[in-house]
């Protein structure tokens, strides 16, 4: 070898280097790449076995990802991952181990990229896209690179039932809290679909008046009423815009799915809120009241709550009326539950109807024996078959069975009722005047000719 091809060699940085001997030699380790802990290196999967896979970074040796450093998905099978031929961006766990092997992770290197675009997407509330891989307790959790937390009061704009029809599938979410100390990534659905359709909303919100009469579906129940999705849009009804008469839970009238034509009460355009009314669009009981019935009618009824001042009898769906003590027989009366009890059918005359006030005043001594009462406007089954009728079977052959008498509770007698039962009473309701249930005198009977 001449001095001149020597010098050439030796002008090669690091090619060669010079061993104890004296002797020259390739600097094989100069042709590696510079590799450090920590770093993100890129490289192609030569084997995978069941419990590691095998990636040529071109280093010295092939880096060795373990199946847990694989993927954040827990119990993963690594032919389900990745297949030869894959390039691959791994991270450096451990430059040489105690046989020598390059340790690399996958999972990190897809957290260290994926948490920067999370960053960034929290920064600017870009929406992120990930797949469900998990359902668990309270949400989802969705593959970003990083385990994503989606609350399930976060998945959709109403509540879903079922979250294990979402697994699989790719979401759009946006990010709403953000904790690398913890690696915590708190993921929301509901705000990107309520982005999509805030346009949407506010055009549902120009459209409507008050008045109108819209449909929707029932899209959440809670005890204070129901929540209405008006294609795009959820308003309220309160649970006393349910129905004329008295509800004690939403759940008792509604349930959630269900398609129901409401009446637009109010709109808060600022806030965006919009009051509902459902019976507003059903027949209101009262209506049939004014309509049908007037002061001096005989109605049917029954008796649906005993009070020391008197009963209330309902004659129509939703409406009560008072029978004052003093309206109850000829005779006096120390304690209503001599003359009526809860649940029996009853006629009664109609006193007066305070229509603003949506009150009825009823007397039960002034109906004749005999009198027929008025028929019903509701079309409804009679409550009761009118008594002393003395009418044979033979009447109603042709007409089916025939209903059945309502069962009447026995009486007690005058004085048992206790002192506790009949001090709850007057804790319910204050005890109006005679008359009716707002304390108003009752027209005196008319005087019998002696």
């Amino acid at each position: 070898m001449t001095n001149e091809t020597i010098d050439q060699q030796t002008a090669e940085d690091g090619v060669w280097i010079t061993t104890p001997e004296g002797d020259r030699i390739p600097n094989y380790e100069a042709t590696f790449p510079d590799i450090t802990e920590g770093q993100v290196v890129s490289g192609q999967v030569v084997r995978v076995d069941k419990d590691e896979v095998l990636v040529d970074v071109g280093y010295k040796s092939e880096g060795v990802i373990p199946v847990a450093e694989l993927s954040i998905r827990r119990s993963i099978n690594p032919a389900d991952e990745v297949n030869v031929g894959d390039h691959v961006d791994a991270l450096v766990m451990t430059k040489e181990d105690a046989e020598g092997r390059l340790i690399l992770s996958k999972k990190r290197a897809r957290f260290e990229i994926a948490w920067k675009r999370i960053e960034q997407a929290a920064e600017t509330g870009d929406p992120v896209e990930g797949k469900v891989i998990e359902v668990v307790k309270g949400g989802l959790i969705l593959d970003l690179g990083v385990r994503g937390f989606l609350p399930a009061s976060l998945v959709d704009i109403r509540r879903v039932q079922d979250l294990d029809e979402f697994l699989s599938q790719e979401l759009r979410c946006k990010v709403i809290e953000l904790n690398r100390a913890r690696n915590n990534v708190v993921l929301s659905r509901r705000a990107v679909l309520e982005d999509e359709r805030k346009e949407m909303r506010q055009a549902i919100l120009d459209r409507l008046q008050p008045g109108d009469v819209v449909d929707g579906t029932i899209s959440n129940i809670v005890d204070f009423g129901a929540f209405v999705d008006l294609d795009g849009m959820d308003g309220l009804i309160h649970i006393s815009e349910l129905s004329w008469t008295h509800v004690n839970h939403p759940s008792e009238v509604l349930e959630i799915g269900q398609q129901v034509k409401v009446k637009v009460l109010d709109i808060d355009r600022e806030r965006q809120r919009i009051s509902l009314g459902l019976k507003q669009t059903q027949m209101d009981p009262w209506q049939q009241v004014l309509e049908s019935y007037h002061e001096g009618d005989v109605v049917e009824g029954r008796v649906t709550k005993v009070v020391t001042f008197g009963a209330f009898v309902e004659i129509l769906p939703g409406v009560e009326g008072l029978v004052h003590i003093s309206e109850l027989a000829q005779h006096h009366v120390e304690n209503p539950r001599e003359v009526v009890a809860q649940g029996q059918a009853v006629n009664v005359m109609i006193l007066e109807v305070d229509a603003d006030r949506r009150r009825l005043s009823l007397s039960l001594k002034r109906v004749a024996d005999g009198v027929q009462p008025e028929p019903r406007p509701d079309g409804a089954e009679s409550v009761h078959l009118t008594p002393h009728l003395d009418l044979s079977e033979d009447v109603f052959k042709d007409d089916g069975p025939s209903a059945p008498v309502a069962e009447v509770p026995d009486e007690p007698e005058a004085g048992v009722e206790s002192d506790e039962s009949i001090a709850a009473d007057e804790a319910d309701l204050t005890e109006p005047g005679p008359g009716d249930s707002d304390g108003s005198p009752p027209e005196p009977p008319p005087e019998e000719p002696e």
